[in-house]
């Protein structure tokens, strides 16, 4: 039976690849080799995935490709999409989302992209960086001319993650409309409201910054992003756009199908009411009859009355059918 391993699980998994954009040839690199192969004027993406934050810094420190500052920045900050400008590079911070059941979970990667290297950074597996990776060569072959080019095919599989989860919300608000329209609803229904729109508003919060930062990538020139891939860029601000108003479309619908639900149940309620009320207003006058005629005084005309039984019930049904005429003359019954 063979040993188990005792070797431990490395703090961070790198890979490097050089893209030559003239005979479309890439090759795998040792990653301490990548700042010597950008000297040596090569195109370098290395990809970094951080397993433990704390012993990944030094390993990342001996690239000789970014400062201790932006380390700093990559390892330790919240997932908010931002964007930095240095001289060397441009350091952009990017926030995909990863469906856990009907919410999500945010997912970090920041990009490093110089005039001779890009660097992504981040904890673990990401979803949309994994597309990203199995489909890059497509775009490399046929029309890639810098390495500007990564950066379109990050945004456009973060994009392409946008749409999914802003489907995945349309989703939940068509679930929930249903929900309100049928007869057995009960009170988690408001909870479940209360989480999705609660998510509505922080899938709003991550695509708000994200328009903002990838409208600066589009418009303003920088040496680290072609000309070529701008008009691009540009493009996908308008889908981040499509993706915010339906957004707000479905809030807009799952409130207004909450109001609606209220609504009916107000209407219900007022029924009910009504019904209530009908019923009292015919019993109030037969409940003052039924206590006069229950009092203890010794003289009483009417209950020496031979027929005053029958005079009494007389009297209650002439009552019932003049309130009954008078209450469906107003339409109340």
């Amino acid at each position: 039976m063979p040993e188990a391993s005792t070797e431990p699980a490395p703090a961070v998994t790198l890979r490097a690849v050089t893209l030559d954009f003239k005979s479309k040839l890439e090759e795998v690199i040792d990653p301490g080799a990548a700042a010597s192969a950008v000297e040596a004027g090569h195109h370098v993406w290395i990809d970094a995935q951080i397993h433990d934050v704390h012993a990944a810094r030094p390993v990342l420190e001996k690239l000789a490709l970014l400062n201790a500052d932006v380390l700093d920045d990559a390892l330790t900050n919240d997932p908010l999409t931002r964007l930095a400008r240095f001289e060397d590079f441009i350091h952009l911070v990017v926030s995909g989302c990863r469906p856990t059941g009907q919410a999500f979970d945010l997912e970090r990667v920041d990009v490093f992209i110089g005039q001779r290297f890009l660097a992504t950074v981040h904890r673990g597996p990401v979803l949309f960086l994994s597309q990203v990776k199995r489909d890059y060569r497509a775009d490399f072959q046929r029309h890639a001319q810098s390495l500007s080019f990564l950066l379109y095919e990050i945004w456009d599989h973060l994009i392409d993650n946008y749409l999914n989860v802003q489907k995945l919300m349309e989703e939940r608000v068509e679930q929930l409309q249903d929900e309100l329209r049928s007869e057995d609803v009960d009170d988690s229904v408001f909870t479940r409201i209360s989480e999705l729109g609660a998510d509505l508003l922080h899938f709003r919060k991550i695509l708000l910054p994200a328009r903002a930062v990838l409208a600066d990538l589009s418009t303003r020139k920088s040496i680290f992003i072609s000309e070529a891939t701008q008009p691009f860029l540009s493009n996908m601000v308008g889908t981040v756009e499509h993706v915010l108003q339906d957004l707000l479309v479905d809030r807009d619908i799952l409130s207004e199908s909450l109001n609606l639900y209220m609504s009916m149940v107000g209407h219900r309620t007022n029924e009910v009411m009504k019904r209530l009320t009908v019923v009292s207003v015919i019993f109030l006058p037969l409940t003052f009859l039924v206590g006069v005629y229950g009092m203890n005084f010794q003289i009483m005309p009417e209950l020496g009355w031979h027929y005053g039984y029958g005079y009494f019930w007389l009297l209650t049904l002439a009552i019932v059918a003049g309130l009954a005429w008078l209450l469906r003359r107003h339409r109340l019954l």
